[in-house]
């Protein structure tokens, strides 16, 4: 009789905790720093600062000089510029071999015939010349070829003529090359009901940026749709005939089209001229020395460049300024005696997206050792209501578990839920409770958004398999100027810098000062914070089982309890991460033990929960509830305890992808894996996972909680058979 009251009363607390923790007390805000470290840091912060910094470097879309690829490149000439100014010490320069950089020197499109007016010029606008485009002296016709599929092209018979399209830029450079036509004008459709002015970043090769490894070498950046490790990269195709390519904005390319289907002929002349330089990666370190060396360091980063020739005041001037105004505010604070020095170093990064960032991490294996975690800042600047965008913090997967994600996501909460006006405090006389507002920015609600992990960015480099340095990512999306010609300082917001610089200043020194005390408060948030997460898995669980049909019931059910284990045990993995902050200190040991045991309890409810609801949908679809017990495939994936080897780490960021791409593809048929079988969060999430603690099941299962579509356990398995193979893991 007590058992039988007991499960309904676990289940009422666990899914009555959803919503309740969904609240928040209008009367209280809180930080992990004090009150009067938090004012010192706040008030330091300048989004004008950091908003000059990008008007400097990124106001307009600007041609680069010769001088530029013979010295220093503009922005590495102002961050370290401004650097020494704000008295920061240990300021380097550290270059690599980088390779050609395609420059453009003069890109025009004149209309000839039936009369004389400049269609397109790169000092006009500097998009308008698609990279990659040769040098040319043409005089020829425009031919209309539609959205540019094969088929318009042949049938407009595009010989000796000058394809005008209104679909992909690529795709019809591709197809009508060769057959004979002599170049592109394509006319942009990127987001052109938004902002019909703005035309794309592109080219018309597929060039690697300078520097930049092949896919799949060392400090190559990781490939968006990367196969696993058991199946085969797709062939490259052969680049298409050399040419040259213009774009149009569609307001003004809207025109042109109109004339051509009124089957007007149009001649034009194309003057372009480009050539190559020699481009070396530049990536700009400096640091603020903590105390005890031996502690370990705190690495904020972001990239100046993506490639040299596009560019963006957001993307990512932005993040390279912010994290400069954090390096200003703290050497300030810290210089002044208005904070402690910290035991802890900051280090400060800025260069090239992966490929220099991605070397420099590559070279020194030393620091990355000693690295607690990386702060990666990537479009951080945009004016949150013009882009209709949130302020994202996107966390580690389940592969890097750190408390860097619980410290970062209480300095957004503190920014979002402190600064809004609510009907509760209408007596107080500022309107909020605290106000973070830039003197000549936006007076506006701070729309922030906590999610899973993405990558694409430079924090990728740190949470790498053969770097192991948890990485978390802050970034504002949408935006609507997005790799366009549009992205230009006017759309930052100096009151959003200031507040991603407060974050990002106040999450680093709380991790570079932490002590055993602090590290109490973190593992406690965690705990508190993990109730909320596991709650929000059940109902993913729920929900799971709401869908079943008689057919699916038992995979379904199996999938549902996976995932809220997995979750319990990246809880519990996210809580002895604290433990670095303070090595052997017993009492924090016992704190964190007792939390995990917390967390255990919540767990245990919701798979009660997770059953009784199991067990009601089970009647509903006439089946018979019975236990759900081990497949004979789960029990051999449970018994498999896969850790990684040193060969792993042994030369750096991605070193361990030639060891990949040198298992024999006979072998690798032995053991096939599709890639609708394995569904990561990331390309290099399964190997992340594999730590000799988490077995092949316990991996598909972590897999699954972190993906809409489900991964196969045998592709699984056969994956962790591929890794063995190439030496990097063993069981």
């Amino acid at each position: 009789m007590l058992k039988r009251t007991f499960v309904p009363a676990i289940i009422a607390v666990v899914l009555l905790s959803i919503p309740a923790f969904a609240q928040y007390s209008p009367w209280l805000y809180w930080t992990f720093l004090p009150g009067a470290q938090m004012d010192e840091i706040v008030g330091e912060s300048s989004g004008e600062t950091a908003w000059d910094t990008i008007a400097e470097i990124n106001a307009f879309n600007r041609q680069r000089f010769g001088e530029e690829f013979a010295g220093n490149f503009l922005e590495t000439q102002v961050v370290v510029r401004k650097l020494k100014s704000y008295g920061l010490d240990g300021i380097d320069i550290v270059t690599f071999p980088g390779g050609p950089a395609w420059v453009a020197v003069k890109g025009d499109l004149w209309e000839t015939q039936p009369g004389r007016q400049k269609l397109a010029s790169i000092a006009d606008m500097l998009p308008m010349l698609a990279s990659g485009s040769a040098t040319a002296d043409v005089t020829a016709e425009l031919v209309w070829v539609g959205r540019g599929t094969p088929k318009e092209i042949t049938d407009a018979k595009v010989a000796g003529k000058i394809v005008v399209t209104e679909g992909a830029l690529m795709t019809a450079y591709g197809s009508a090359m060769p057959q004979g036509a002599l170049g592109v004008v394509a006319i942009s459709m990127s987001r052109p009901y938004f902002d019909p002015l703005q035309m794309p970043w592109t080219g018309i090769m597929q060039r690697r940026r300078p520097g930049g490894a092949a896919p799949g070498q060392p400090g190559a950046p990781p490939a968006p749709s990367a196969p696993p490790a058991g199946q085969a990269a797709p062939a490259a195709a052969a680049p298409p005939q050399q040419g040259f390519a213009f774009q149009l904005p569609v307001r003004e390319g809207d025109i042109l089209k109109r004339r051509l289907l009124a089957n007007e002929k149009i001649t034009v002349r194309a003057q372009v001229e480009s050539k190559t330089e020699e481009a070396d990666l530049e990536n700009v370190v400096c640091d603020i020395p903590g105390t005890d060396p031996a502690a370990g360091e705190i690495i904020l980063s972001a990239h100046l460049f993506e490639g040299f020739q596009k560019q963006g005041a957001n993307d990512n001037i932005s993040g390279s300024a912010c994290i400069l105004e954090v390096a200003r505010v703290l050497n300030t604070l810290i210089a002044d005696g208005r904070l402690p020095r910290p035991k802890r170093t900051i280090r400060f990064i800025w260069g090239p997206e992966f490929s220099g960032i991605g070397e420099w991490v590559r070279t020194h294996p030393e620091i990355m050792e000693r690295t607690l975690c990386n702060i990666n800042m990537d479009m951080v600047g945009e004016w949150l209501s013009k882009n209709q965008s949130f302020f994202c913090l996107m966390r580690t997967t389940y592969g890097n578990p750190h408390y860097i994600n619980d410290v970062m996501e209480n300095y957004y909460r503190y920014v979002g839920e402190a600064g809004r006006e609510r009907i509760q405090n209408r007596a107080n006389a500022a309107g909020v409770p605290v106000r973070i507002v830039a003197p000549s920015g936006a007076d506006e609600p701070f729309v922030y958004s906590i999610e899973t992990h993405y990558g694409a960015s430079d924090h990728e480099v740190f949470n790498d398999w053969a770097v192991g340095v948890p990485g978390i990512m802050m970034i504002a999306w949408p935006d609507r100027w997005y790799h366009t010609s549009g992205d230009t300082a006017d759309k930052a917001d100096p009151t959003q810098l200031k507040r991603a610089a407060a974050i990002g200043a106040a999450g680093a020194y709380t991790v570079a000062a932490a002590d055993d005390g602090a590290a109490v408060k973190i593992a406690s948030e965690i705990a508190s914070n993990a109730t909320r997460r596991l709650g929000h898995t059940l109902v993913v669980a729920l929900e799971a089982l709401n869908g079943a049909t008689p057919e699916t019931f038992d995979e379904d059910s199996r999938y549902a309890r996976g995932i809220l284990e997995a979750a319990v045990m990246n809880e519990k993995e996210t809580l002895a991460s604290v433990l670095e902050l303070a090595p052997g200190v017993a009492s924090l040991s016992a704190h964190v033990a007792r939390l995990a045991k917390a967390v255990d309890g919540v767990g245990a409810s919701g798979l009660a929960a997770l059953e009784s609801h199991r067990t009601a949908v089970a009647q509903k679809l006439g089946l018979k509830p019975v236990p759900i017990t081990a497949s004979d495939l789960e029990k051999r994936a449970a018994k498999i305890v896969p850790r990684p080897t040193a060969k792993v780490r042994q030369d750096g960021y991605r070193g361990y992808q030639k060891l990949l791409t040198a298992v024999p593809a006979e072998a690798r048929l032995k053991f096939p894996v599709a890639g609708k079988d394995l569904v990561l969060a990331n390309p290099s999430e399964l190997q992340l996972l594999v730590n000799g603690r988490h077995s092949a099941l316990d991996i598909k299962k972590m897999l699954d909680a972190q993906n809409e579509r489900r991964s196969s356990l045998q592709a699984v398995l056969n994956d962790l058979e591929i890794l063995k193979l190439a030496g990097l893991v063993e069981w």
